[in-house]
């Protein structure tokens, strides 16, 4: 049935450009497996060598949409010479842009949401029978999960999504618009995908989300389950070593959650909770739903019970009416804290969010100045994360092998990238490591074999 349908629809080799966050890496991965289910496609590494090219794509951060279209107008130089490559756009920009993509860059064959990526075979059957294009953006709950085929293992980490969606409605953010209102998977299903892929040589799995922490599915026993209770579900499951998720909301940290890190052998002490802003005033303008001593409050309450967690954040500078007193405000947040790693950025108006409708009124100038003086104090706390490593000897888990010939690279139980001369039969495998060297996004080490 597979080699027919893949003969008749001329099909063989699949591209897929992933922009974004984790959940669009799993996204990424699912269409690989049900492209290779449905019609026998395989990967390949670049979109010359593609019969079907998909970008799946991220509204997040500036300027998203022209990267997508300059991206789009090498993709038209290869369907010039080969007219029958299928070019599709799918996730937040899809979404968002919808059939505007199709009018700007007719050469696009399907463009399609996040929500409806598991419609992909028979689109791509549509236009092959009738050589149309097509657009799919409505918003199913959560319907795609009951389409996908069973998970399939690509190394030593899994990741699930167990919710999609966001309810939080923050200004500066387009999700809630693209992705749609929080649905959350069942429990069973869940831990179903954790099972297969466990089974496939997984040993650390990701449990992923917009707001992963405001899970609220229906369990085994018919009643709701909370954020925590599948965690513990989850940790339960035979060869699981590693467990971790991304990306939490402050409002859903819960005093059960911070507690869970103490319980949970299994859960690994890293946690990332974005807090976009420290100032009060910003806070409720970006409607985030707390205040800055409630933040520092629940950090309080994590390093009560996991003393050794490592912590990064999100941060926007520049957002509309943002003084140098709220500007200092978050600096004054970043010292108090004190993270592992932050991501920071200027802020730049999404187009359908609240906050695209107020003036952009901090000049590019201020936004560089204040985006520089905070990462020169991300970067300074990083280093200081890094560095406190050497010496120490460490537990990783091997995950891939690295650029350079003969070293291996994985994580350690709090996040931080180890490189090591080692062997690809260790990959999967936990093993202790002497950091050697930091550097400033990763740390270089030796392996601790048994009769060292």
């Amino acid at each position: 049935m597979k080699q027919e349908s893949q003969k008749l629809l001329g099909l063989d080799r699949l591209f897929i450009k992933t922009y974004g966050c984790q959940m669009n890496e799993y996204d990424s991965g699912r269409m690989a497996d049900m492209m290779k289910q449905a019609y026998g496609l395989r990967l390949v590494a670049t979109p010359d060598q593609a019969d079907v090219i998909l970008m799946n794509t991220c509204s997040v951060r500036e300027k998203a949409e022209e990267k997508v279209y300059s991206e789009l107008g090498r993709y038209k130089k290869l369907k010039e010479k080969r007219p029958d490559m299928i070019i599709g756009v799918g996730g937040c920009v899809g979404q968002q842009e919808g059939e505007r993509i199709q009018k700007r860059a007719p050469y696009v064959d399907i463009v399609f949401g996040p929500q409806t990526y598991h419609r992909l075979p028979e689109m791509i059957k549509e236009i092959r029978r009738d050589r149309v294009c097509l657009t799919e953006i409505d918003m199913p709950e959560i319907e795609k999960f009951d389409h996908l085929p069973k998970a399939e293992s690509h190394g030593a980490v899994g990741c699930v999504t167990i919710m999609e969606g966001c309810d939080k409605f923050c200004t500066f953010c387009v999700v809630p618009y693209t992705r749609g209102a929080e649905i959350s998977r069942p429990v069973t299903d869940i831990l179903d995908e954790c099972r297969e892929l466990l089974a496939g040589g997984a040993v650390e799995i990701s449990l992923l989300g917009q707001n992963v922490n405001a899970y609220r599915g229906p369990g085994p026993d018919e009643e709701e389950w909370d954020f925590t209770m599948l965690l513990y579900a989850v940790a339960a499951l035979p060869g699981l070593q590693r467990l971790r998720f991304s990306t939490s909301h402050p409002m859903e940290m819960t005093s059960e959650l911070c507690v869970a890190f103490a319980e949970i052998p299994q859960l690994m002490p890293y946690l990332h909770l974005p807090v976009q802003s420290g100032s009060d005033h910003l806070l409720k303008v970006m409607h985030r739903g707390h205040d800055r001593e409630t933040y520092f409050r629940i950090i309080d309450e994590l390093r009560q019970h996991c003393p050794d967690i490592a912590l990064s954040s999100d941060f926007i500078v520049g957002y509309p009416g943002e003084s140098d007193e709220d500007f200092e405000q978050t600096l004054d947040l970043v010292r108090r804290v004190h993270y592992d790693s932050a991501f920071c950025f200027k802020y730049s108006p999404r187009p359908g969010t609240p906050a695209s409708k107020v003036e952009d009124s901090v000049p590019e100038a201020v936004k560089d100045a204040r985006l520089q003086q905070l990462l020169t104090l991300t970067r300074e706390q990083t280093r200081e994360a890094m560095q406190s490593q050497v010496g120490k000897t460490v537990a990783v888990l091997v995950e891939k092998e690295s650029r350079d010939a003969g070293d291996m690279a994985g994580r350690t139980a709090d996040f931080k990238i180890v490189h090591f001369k080692g062997q690809k039969r260790q990959i999967g495998q936990i093993m202790p490591v002497r950091i050697t060297e930091a550097y400033g996004q990763s740390l270089r080490g030796e392996l601790i074999l048994a009769d060292d």
